[in-house]
């Protein structure tokens, strides 16, 4: 009975589990924008992609304006040139300013889409240069260098911390490895003890205190720059 009751208590456990971790997710074109924990890293890898695009973006910008283009034209020229995200969110961006949006509320539309902070310099930039007659060619050469320079920093970082990282998968994977090799090899003595009240107990406080372990080294490892 006991057994039954725990596989019962497992799949219904597990069940509640896969379905936080999904039911964020929206897919869709463009941004996920979900809330569950894989839509965020869905949206955070996307982020970081075009984040790293960006700097080529602002070049493209940077170049179209020198060749007398408009601003507009710049953007049609990202949109044109380059793959996703970063494509994708200045055709939309275009495709909002051709059927009558503000400028600066398409600006601010698309630097609150993508939600990173790079991109709202840029936009910052570009409402602040549009106002005071700043020469935009200047600022998206010198944002861009600050943006190279801060990658260049954060790859530097992760590869300080990458053996942090690696100690801390390690370590979290260590007890439940463990646990089932010690199942595997004695199964007479593992299976009548994870069965037992005992058993359930210790294996909950073993993966609370795993979790606690890799937050905590987590915390460590990531440095913001």
């Amino acid at each position: 009975m006991i057994p039954v009751a725990i596989s019962v208590l497992s799949a219904i456990s597990f069940a509640g589990v896969a379905w936080y971790i999904l039911s964020g997710v929206k897919v869709k074109e463009g941004w996920q924008n979900g809330r569950g924990p894989f839509a965020a890293w869905l949206d955070a890898k996307r982020r970081a992609k075009f984040d790293a695009q960006l700097p080529e973006a602002l070049s493209t910008m940077s170049n179209s304006l020198k060749a007398g283009y408009s601003i507009s034209q710049a953007f049609d020229a990202v949109a044109e040139s380059m793959d996703a995200p970063a494509g994708e969110e200045f055709a939309i961006l275009q495709s909002q300013l051709r059927i009558g949006m503000d400028f600066e509320k398409a600006l601010e539309s698309m630097s609150a889409r993508v939600g990173s902070e790079d991109l709202s310099l840029v936009t910052t930039a570009i409402l602040v240069g549009r106002k005071t007659g700043g020469n935009l060619m200047e600022i998206f050469s010198k944002i861009s260098q600050t943006i190279l320079a801060r990658m260049a920093i954060e790859r530097k970082v992760k590869t300080l911390t990458a053996q942090g990282r690696m100690q801390g998968i390690l370590i979290s994977a260590m007890p439940f490895l463990l646990g089932i090799a010690m199942t595997v090899l004695k199964p007479e003595t593992m299976l009548p003890f994870l069965c037992s009240f005992a058993g359930a107990v210790s294996v909950a406080a073993v993966a609370i205190l795993v979790a606690v372990g890799w937050f905590a080294i987590s915390k460590i490892t990531h440095i913001d720059i």
